[in-house]
Order: structure tokens, then C-alpha cells, then sequence
């Protein structure tokens, strides 16, 4: 009894690029289904994968180990002062390795002494200490910072948000501040760990005092210490800074807002995901329609192949390894795609370029897993053909 060959999987790749080749088009336009699905799911998860690496690199460089006290409000609801020693108390703490304090001042700053009262441009003015920038490690962009004699007189170093705000071009310009004018001396750059420094004007505490009326009370204390005894300063730091009222203090470690800050992206890339599924699903789509029709124009090639010896399961796997082959060919074009876009995206943003391996082997296998599941009806749908009924329909 003659026995039918088999085909070898080197067989069926063949076989099945063949029959994709005779409609390049309709190959690629199908392909592109899948490519978009796989390739929105990859950068969805390379761009997080980025962003959670600068976060993480930002944080080695800025470190965990600032903490940040701030006065809280008394038992009657009306808001609460820190004592002017609470910076001295805080520094005499052995694991403190240094300290400094911002005070928020009843004042305005305007471009200008024409621009009206109300538009501020929500530019906060504080009094800040010499060595604030060491503290919350914070760097000029231009400039320098508050020095022996900038502290003392009318000088004012700019966040980067408030010299945008400001329309300040550089240094050397004079802004209305307080009801008289303050020289330009610095602009800082962005200081991720204290977000509030960013939309302030800053003046020395001696400034402050001579010209601003300032009580010598600050509103928030940055205090950078030991890595290690971080948990066990921060339990103290009330009771010390103060002594008084410690259940008026408001302590915070501002590296953990940049960690939830993460965090709540979370859900975004939840939704952003599903979005890529759904592309994915449409695209499975595609690959069904595609085979399905192409069994339907090929029922004569079918035919002839049933004629010439061939077995359902040949046909079958024939018609799965192209849904397999065009799944694969959308996969490695999405994994590329999303590739870029996650590359391209870290680059503008100044990221490290993170795509997770796993992510990547992931977005192919799902891409088989889906072709295999498109293309499995249309394939035993060619295999139930009989050679005279395909041949009698051609």
C-alpha cells in the first residue's frame, strides 16, 4: 500500500511563503493589523520600563534620604508655625547630615512694576537659607546662587518655572518684587525633590528680614541624612523641630510623591494596554479573513493538490503555517516598530532606553498564538475539501 510523504516543517515554511507571495498586498495590509497591536502593547511597556528607569537614576543621584518638615495645622483647624530655632534643633540630631529651611513670604514678584496686582503668574516668593541648594541638591543653570552679599541685598535667584513665568531672558534684569526692585543673580534648574523651589523667586533671609518684613519663622525645613537612619530621624523630627507642639508637624519624604507619581501611572498603562489587545484582536481579525478568502480563491489549487496525493492534514498545515508566517511577519514588524517608538520617545524625553527581552519574546508569542488561532478554521475549513468538489467550483 502506497503510503502519502510527509511534509517536513521546512516543507510547510515553504508552502506557506509561497502562498503568501501571490498576494503581497493583501499579506502586508494584514500584517500591519498586527504589527499596530504588538507594537502599541511593546512601547506601552517600554516607555513605563524607561520612565521607571530615569525615576530610578534620578533618585541615585538626588537620593532617599531627604526629609521634609512643614508646619501642620493646631486643634482648632488655623494653621501652625514652626519656632525660628526648629532649623538649629533639627541640626543638632547626630544622623542629620545637613539642613536647611525656605520661608514663604507675604509678597509678589512681577516682571515689571506696570503688570496689575492679581497677575502674579503664581509666582510663590520665599526666603531661603545658604545652604538650601546643598541640601535638596539642587544646580544653577545660570548665575550663581545667594551669596554673603545677594543674601543681604536686594537679590533674587529664579526657579525654572517662575524665569519662564517671569519672561526673565537672563541675568542682569531687575523684577518688581515686594514693592521695590530685585536684580536677577541665578536661575536654577529643575529641582525634581522640591517641586515648590521650581515656581518660586528665592531672597536671602537677611533680605527677607530687611526689606519684606519676614518674622524669621520658616514653613518648611529640608533636612538630608543618614541613608540608614532615615526611619529613625523621621519618627523624631516633630517632637524636635517642635518641641512645643509636636503634633502640629507635617513630616514627608519627598522621594516617595516621585514613587507614587509612578505609581499612578499604572493606570494609564493599564488602559493603554488594553487598547493594544484590542488592536491585536483586530488584527487577528484580519489574519481570519485573509485566510479564509484565500481558501475560497484557491480551491482549485486545492483540488488539484487532493488529485495529486495530497492528505487533509497536508492541506491543513499548509493553510495554518501561512496564518502562522503572516502572524510572525506583523510580530517581528510590531516588535521593531514598538521598539522604535519606545527609543525614540526615552531620546526626547532624555531616558535611558529600557525594552524588557521578556516583553519582546512576549509580543511574538502572542502573535503565533493568535495566527494559530485565526488561521485554524480557515485551515480545516480547506482541509474538509473534497478533490471533486473543490476542482468542480474552480
Amino acid at each position: 500500500m502506497i503510503k502519502p510523504a510527509r511534509l517536513s516543517p521546512a516543507d510547510l515554511v515553504r508552502l506557506g511563503a509561497g502562498g503568501l507571495r501571490t498576494r503581497p498586498l493583501r499579506v502586508v495590509l494584514s500584517a500591519l493589523g498586527i504589527a499596530i497591536g504588538i507594537a502599541a502593547m511593546l512601547a506601552v511597556v517600554g516607555i513605563s520600563t524607561s520612565s521607571r528607569a530615569e525615576l530610578e537614576r534620578t533618585l541615585d543621584r538626588l537620593g532617599t534620604n531627604l526629609l521634609k518638615v512643614a508646619p501642620g495645622e493646631t486643634a482648632g483647624g488655623a494653621d501652625a508655625a514652626l519656632p525660628k530655632e526648629a532649623v538649629a534643633m533639627v541640626g543638632r540630631v547626630a544622623p542629620v547630615e545637613s539642613v536647611s529651611a525656605t520661608a514663604q513670604l507675604a509678597a509678589s514678584v512681577y516682571r515689571n512694576d506696570h503688570i496689575p496686582t492679581g497677575q502674579t503668574g503664581s509666582v510663590a516668593v520665599l526666603a531661603a537659607e545658604p545652604g538650601l541648594l546643598q541640601t535638596v541638591r539642587a544646580t544653577v543653570h545660570s548665575g550663581s546662587w545667594l551669596n554673603a552679599a545677594t543674601a543681604t541685598y536686594p537679590g533674587v535667584v529664579l526657579g525654572a518655572t517662575a524665569a519662564r513665568r517671569l519672561d526673565v531672558p537672563g541675568l542682569g534684569v531687575r523684577v518688581w518684587l515686594g514693592g521695590q526692585w530685585y536684580s536677577v543673580v541665578g536661575v536654577l534648574n529643575p529641582v525634581p525633590l522640591a517641586p515648590e523651589i521650581d515656581s518660586a523667586a528665592l531672597v536671602g533671609w537677611k533680605s527677607a528680614t530687611t526689606y519684606l518684613g519676614f518674622d524669621g519663622h520658616p514653613t518648611t525645613v529640608y533636612v538630608r541624612v543618614v541613608e540608614s537612619q532615615v526611619t529613625a530621624v523621621r519618627s523624631v523630627l516633630g517632637r524636635t523641630a517642635n518641641p512645643a507642639a509636636p503634633d502640629e508637624v507635617s513630616v514627608s519624604r519627598p522621594s516617595d510623591a516621585l514613587a507614587a507619581k509612578q505609581a499612578t501611572d499604572t493606570a494609564l498603562r493599564g488602559m493603554l494596554l488594553g487598547l493594544g489587545a484590542v488592536a491585536l484582536l483586530v488584527g487577528g481579525v484580519g489574519v481570519a479573513n485573509t485566510m479564509v478568502i484565500s481558501v475560497l480563491e484557491r480551491r482549485g489549487e486545492i483540488g488539484l493538490r487532493r488529485s495529486l496525493g495530497a492528505t487533509r492534514r497536508q492541506i491543513r498545515g499548509q493553510f495554518l503555517a501561512e496564518a502562522l508566517l503572516l502572524s510572525a511577519l506583523g510580530g517581528v514588524g510590531g516588535t521593531v516598530l514598538g521598539s522604535a517608538v519606545t527609543g525614540g520617545y526615552a531620546a526626547l524625553q532624555g531616558w535611558p532606553t529600557v525594552v524588557p527581552p521578556v516583553a519582546m519574546a512576549a509580543g511574538i508569542g502572542v502573535t503565533l498564538l493568535v495566527g494559530a488561532a485565526a488561521g485554524l478554521y480557515p485551515a480545516m475549513r480547506a482541509a474538509r475539501l473534497s478533490p471533486t468538489e473543490a476542482l468542480a467550483t474552480n
